[in-house]
C-alpha cells in the first residue's frame, strides 16, 4: 500500500460515517431511532436487507468459496424468493396490523410473556455472537494486511458504527448502507475485470469461462454430493449402486445441492427473514405494507445475481491463478511468521516443491488452451485430466504447509481460504483500488454491524427493557436508554471479537451459528400463525426442548447444519402438539387477519 491506497481508504470510510451521521443528527422519537419513522421505500428496504446480510465474510469468504469449490454454493439461495413471498403473505401483515416494534412483541399478544421472552432471549444470545464474528473476520484480516493489533482494527471499527448508529438509528443504518452496497459491488465487480484483463493476451474470456467449467467451477446445480464418488460406502462401486436410503444419507451430510436450496434453505431464510429482528426490523421502517413486501421481492430476486457475481469473481481469480502462480498458502502473514521458527527450512522447501508442480501445471494450461481454442475434444480431455492430477498435488502440498505451520505456530488458523481474494487484491491490483477494496472491507463490516446493533437494541429496548424493568418512563428516556444500548452491544461485540478465534470458513460459520437457533424461532412463529390450538405453556417448554436437540445434532451427529432448521421448527411444532394435550388448556390466541 502507498499514500493513495490510505487517502482513498480513509476518504471513503470517513465520508459515509459523516453523512450518515450528519443527514440523521434530528432523530428525536423511538420511532424514528427504530423504525425510522416508517419513511423507507421499497427499494431503500431491499437494498437495507441485502446490505445487512451482506457482511465482510460474504465477500471475504464467499469469493474464497468461489476459487476453491465452484459456483454449488448458490444453490443455498435457491430458496430464498419462495421465502420472501411467504413472508411478505403471512408475517408482513400481521407485524404491520399490530404496530409492533419488534417481532417478538406479536408472541406476547399470541401466547404470553415467558414466550415472548424466550424468544427475545434465543434472538440476542444468537445475534450476539453472530455481531461479533462479523466484526471479528474484517477486523483480524485488515490486522493481518495493515500490520496492526486485531485490537486497534476492531475498536477502530466498532467506534465508526457506535458514531452514526447512535446518533440516527435504524434511518442512519439505511441510509448509508446504501452508499456502502454500491461502493463494495462497484469496487468487486471492477476487481473481477482487473483479473480478466491481467490474463495472457491469447486467453479469451470465452477462454476464461471453458476452463473454468472444465475444471469444475461451474457445478451450479448438484442433486448429489459434489465429492460423493470419492465417499462410496464400503462395497460400493458406482452411486447407480447406492440405495435410496444411502443417497439420503449422504445428502444430509453435504451442505450445498439443490435439494437443501429448495428445501432446507427456505426454513433458514423463513427464520431469518421472518423471526430475526435484524431483517424485520428492516422492512418494518416502510411506508406502508406494499413498500415492505416490495423491498423483500426485490432482496429475493436480486441476492441470487449478487451472490453469482461474487462467486463468479472467485472464479475469475482462480483462472487468473492458473497463470500466475499462487502462494502455497495465503495468509502471507502467518506464513512470514513461520519463517521465524525453526520449521523455516520446512516451509522453504514446500515452497520449492509447491513451484516445481505449478511449472508443470503452467504447461499442461497452456497446452488445455491450445486444445480449446482448436476445439480439439481428445486433447481438451488429456490436458484436463493434467491439469486436476498437478491441482491434486497442489493441494497436498497446501496440507502440509497448513501441518508445518500449526507445528511452528501452535493454535495458528491455517484455514486460508478467507484471505486468497486479499492476496490477489494486493498482489495484483494498481494503487487507488487497493484502498477502495479494503474500504470495502470496512464498509461491508460497518454495514452489517450496523444493521445487526439496530436489532439487538430494537430487541433490548422494547422487549426486555421496557416490558420488563421500566414500563413507564417517557418516549425520550427510552430513546437515551437505546442510544446506551447500542453503545453497549457494541463494545460486547469488540471485546468478543477481540477474544475470538475460529478455524471453520466464516461464511459457513455464521449460518452455523444462525441454524442452532432460527428453527427453533421459526417453529414459535408458525406455531402462533397457524395452529391456533396451541398455548405459551405448550409452546415455550417445546421450543426449549427443541433448542437443546439442535444442540445435540450439532455437538453429536453429522447432520449438514441447513437440516438444523428444519429439526428446531419441525420439534418444537410436534412437541407443542404434544404438550397442549397434557397440560392444561390456555386460551392465548388472537384474530389473525391478512
Amino acid at each position: 500500500m502507498n499514500y493513495l491506497d490510505w487517502i482513498v481508504l480513509f476518504t471513503t470510510v470517513l465520508f459515509i460515517v459523516l453523512y450518515g451521521t450528519w443527514k440523521t443528527r434530528k432523530t428525536a422519537t423511538m420511532e424514528g431511532y427504530l423504525k425510522g419513522d416508517n419513511s423507507m421505500k421499497w427499494w431503500m428496504i431491499g437494498v437495507s436487507i441485502m446490505a445487512t446480510q451482506a457482511s465482510a465474510i460474504t465477500f471475504l469468504s464467499t469469493t474464497g468459496q468461489g476459487m476453491e469449490d465452484g459456483m454449488r454454493f448458490i444453490q443455498f439461495y435457491f430458496g430464498l424468493p419462495i421465502a420472501m413471498v411467504i413472508i411478505s403473505v403471512t408475517m408482513v401483515p400481521i407485524y404491520y396490523r399490530l404496530k409492533v416494534f419488534t417481532a417478538y412483541e406479536y408472541l406476547e399478544t399470541r401466547f404470553d410473556a415467558k414466550t415472548r421472552s424466550l424468544a427475545a432471549f434465543l434472538f440476542l444470545i444468537g445475534r450476539g455472537v453472530s455481531a461479533g464474528i462479523t466484526l471479528f473476520a474484517p477486523s483480524l484480516i485488515l490486522s493481518t494486511i495493515l500490520h496492526w493489533p486485531v485490537a486497534i482494527t476492531t475498536f477502530l471499527i466498532g467506534t465508526l458504527v457506535i458514531i452514526y448508529v447512535t446518533s440516527g438509528g435504524t434511518k442512519a443504518v439505511s441510509l448509508t448502507q446504501r452508499q456502502q452496497l454500491a461502493v463494495v459491488m462497484t469496487s468487486m465487480i471492477v476487481a473481477g475485470l482487473i483479473a480478466l484483463y491481467k490474463l495472457p493476451d491469447n486467453v479469451s474470456f470465452g477462454d476464461s469461462i471453458q476452463i473454468a467449467g472444465l475444471l469444475g467451477k461451474f457445478n451450479m446445480i448438484n442433486f448429489l454430493p459434489a465429492n460423493i464418488e470419492s465417499n462410496l460406502p464400503e462395497g460400493v462401486s458406482s452411486v447407480s449402486e447406492l440405495s435410496l436410503w444411502q443417497k439420503v444419507d449422504l445428502i444430509s451430510k453435504d451442505r450445498y445441492n439443490m435439494w437443501f436450496g429448495l428445501l432446507a434453505s427456505i426454513f433458514l431464510f423463513l427464520s431469518y427473514f421472518g423471526t430475526d429482528q435484524s431483517q424485520v426490523g428492516r422492512y418494518l421502517g416502510g411506508v406502508s405494507i406494499t413498500e415492505s413486501r416490495l423491498g423483500l421481492m426485490f432482496n429475493g430476486l436480486l441476492k441470487i445475481p449478487m451472490q453469482f457475481i461474487i462467486l463468479f469473481i472467485g472464479v475469475l481469480v482462480f483462472v487468473f491463478y492458473l497463470f500466475f502462480q499462487p502462494p502455497v498458502f495465503y495468509n502471507q502473514e502467518l506464513r512470514d511468521r513461520a519463517l521465524d521458527t525453526p520449521m523455516a527450512d520446512s516451509v522453504r522447501f514446500i515452497e520449492e516443491q509447491f513451484s516445481e508442480v505449478y511449472s508443470k501445471k503452467r504447461i499442461a494450461v497452456d497446452e488445455m488452451v491450445k486444445a480449446i481454442q482448436q476445439d480439439d475434444e481428445e486433447q481438451i480431455k488429456r490436458h484436463v485430466d493434467r491439469v486436476k492430477v498437478f491441482q491434486s498435488e497442489e493441494g497436498a502440498l497446501r496440507n502440509d504447509m497448513k501441518k508445518i505451520i500449526e507445528k511452528a505456530i501452535p493454535n495458528a488458523k491455517t484455514q486460508d481460504r478467507d484471505y486468497i481474494f486479499l492476496n490477489f487484491v494486493l498482489s495484483y491490483l494498481p494503487n487507488g483500488i487497493i484502498g477502495l477494496l479494503l474500504a470495502v472491507i470496512f464498509l461491508a463490516a460497518m454495514s452489517s454491524m450496523a444493521g445487526e446493533l439496530n436489532a439487538l437494541v430494537s430487541t433490548t429496548s422494547i422487549d426486555v427493557y421496557k416490558r420488563s424493568i421500566n414500563k413507564d418512563a417517557s418516549s425520550a428516556h427510552y430513546l437515551k436508554a437505546s442510544r446506551w444500548f447500542t453503545i453497549g452491544w457494541a463494545v460486547l461485540a469488540m471485546i468478543f471479537a477481540m477474544l475470538a478465534s475460529f478455524a471453520e470458513n466464516l461464511i459457513q460459520f455464521v449460518n452455523i451459528i444462525g441454524s442452532l437457533y432460527y428453527g427453533t424461532l421459526l417453529g414459535i412463529f408458525l406455531v402462533a400463525f397457524y395452529i391456533k390450538r396451541i398455548g405459551g405453556t405448550a409452546v415455550f417448554w417445546a421450543a426449549i426442548l427443541s433448542e437443546c436437540i439442535v444442540v445435540y445434532c450439532y455437538r453429536y451427529t453429522d447432520i449438514a447444519f441447513l437440516l438444523y432448521n428444519v429439526i428446531g421448527c419441525g420439534a418444537v411444532i410436534g412437541i407443542s402438539l404434544l404438550l397442549q394435550q397434557v397440560l392444561p388448556a390456555k386460551a392465548a390466541t388472537v384474530e389473525q387477519k391478512p
